[in-house]
């Protein structure tokens, strides 16, 4: 028969072994939810900014030449004086902040704060005509929340944590939330672990629910109701991977070179954000405002079937480039796959009697892939955000081909390349230190 004192250890055990596990859950749970919320505020106030900047240009057309730079250059100083974490994507500060949870709270990677600036500043760059989305911003804004979720209910950081944030951020953002656990594991986390991948799918579920709860569930790119013949898919397949993987690979190059460039203004880094903004100013004016903004409207256009001048693609990528380059706070998500919508447009040409809604998803696609180097999510995220399920064979072979194609011109992956901006400081090798160490002392040339 037990004793009490032994019923007593038994429980205490137990305490010990499920509290932590349930306060884990508790944190995980709270932090999707608290996510899903705000990523659809987000979404719609985003929408309202890009409303409200059209209104503007069809009353003024002209006005966004001094708007925009203007703004830019607002942007880049305000971020570098009050939120330097949030500049740019959001999605290399996570993968930064996975190699050193504490160190990236500490330099402000994911945190409230810097997640909040992101926010503001991601709608206003929207709101004066920047090509931007707001998705690679939702991945660091949801692994702040995550952070935080953890932090207040005190349960250990770890790097599933940020993993598991950013992955639901996508699944919000996007409405996909396939394509949140497909991004975690591909690019975010170095190493699939079981522990990670329940963590994830959690996240991912509880934060796609509620978006899928009080927004609906609908298709982000339009539906595509038509379709190719398999073997013909795989041929426009081929050719989409060969012309999409190419220019998304030289757009991860010329981003990641693009500091080598902007070198003569890297101590004016103000005047750059304006010289980008006018860059960006002078191409929305010059298109009819088919750059400004994420781009959706025009993707939704050709994914549907529709068309698009063949400049869009272009101007779209140069759009895209100086904005980026410019430092303001913004992903590259959805801009990346209008523009490859747009390269859709070009393909197309060269099959005039097949589907241009199909041609313009498998380009999607490609270009997307080409610049993330990610094929699973590309395919993931695209299928779920057009309701496409009948060529999937096709969007794999289309990936695969623009992966093999963007990696020779690209070689290093775009984001974890830019994450190396927001890697803690280097210390000097062991090896170094202890040579420094046993050097004899100078003299003191001190008066």
């Amino acid at each position: 028969m037990d004793t009490p004192d032994f019923r007593t250890r038994i429980q205490t055990r137990w305490r010990e072994r499920l509290g932590p596990l349930w306060k884990s859950r508790l944190a995980a749970a709270a932090g999707a939810l608290a996510l899903g919320l705000v990523a659809l505020a987000f979404a719609w106030v985003a929408d309202q900014a890009m409303k409200d900047f059209h209104l503007v240009v069809g009353r003024w057309p002209y006005a966004p030449l001094v708007i925009t730079p203007v703004a830019f250059g607002l942007l880049a100083w305000t971020t570098r004086r009050f939120a330097p974490a949030a500049r740019g994507s959001g999605i290399p500060q996570v993968l930064a902040a996975t190699n050193d949870m504490q160190g990236g709270i500490d330099r402000g990677l994911i945190t409230l704060k810097t997640a909040a600036f992101k926010v503001v500043a991601t709608v206003v760059a929207l709101g004066v005509g920047g090509s931007v989305g707001r998705e690679g911003p939702t991945v660091q804004v949801g692994a702040a929340i995550m952070a935080a979720a953890h932090r207040f209910i005190k349960v250990p950081l770890t790097p599933a944590v940020a993993i598991a944030g950013g992955a639901a951020g996508v699944s919000a953002a996007f409405n996909t939330p396939l394509a949140g656990v497909a991004f975690a594991i591909e690019e975010l986390a170095a190493a699939y672990e079981q522990r990670l991948a329940m963590l994830v799918m959690a996240a991912v579920m509880i934060s796609g629910f509620v978006s899928l709860s009080i927004a609906g569930d609908y298709v982000y790119f339009g539906t595509v109701t038509q379709t190719l013949p398999v073997l013909r898919a795989l041929l426009v397949a081929v050719v989409a991977g060969l012309v999409g993987g190419a220019m998304g690979g030289v757009f991860s190059r010329l981003l990641l070179d693009g500091a080598k460039w902007i070198a003569p203004l890297r101590t004016r880094p103000v005047l750059a954000a304006v010289a980008c903004g006018l860059i960006v100013a002078v191409i929305g004016v010059a298109s009819g405002g088919l750059t400004w903004g994420t781009g959706y409207d025009a993707a939704r256009t050709l994914v549907e079937g529709g068309r698009q001048p063949l400049y869009f693609a272009p101007a779209k990528f140069l759009a895209t480039i100086a904005t980026s380059l410019s430092g303001i706070p913004g992903g590259i998500f959805a801009p990346s796959l209008a523009v490859g919508a747009g390269v859709g447009g070009w393909v197309s040409t060269l099959f005039p009697h097949d589907s241009p809604g199909a041609v313009a998803t498998l380009c999607m696609i490609a270009y997307f892939t080409g610049v993330v180097r990610a094929p699973l999510t590309a395919v993931v995220i695209v299928s779920e955000m057009t309701a496409d399920r009948a060529m999937l064979m096709p969007l794999f072979a289309a990936a695969i081909v623009a992966d093999a194609v963007a990696k020779l011109i690209s070689p290093e992956r775009l984001y974890h390349g830019l994450a190396k901006a927001f890697a803690p400081p280097q210390t000097a090798h062991p090896e170094t230190e202890k040579a420094e160490a046993s050097a004899p002392a100078l003299p003191n040339s001190s008066v």
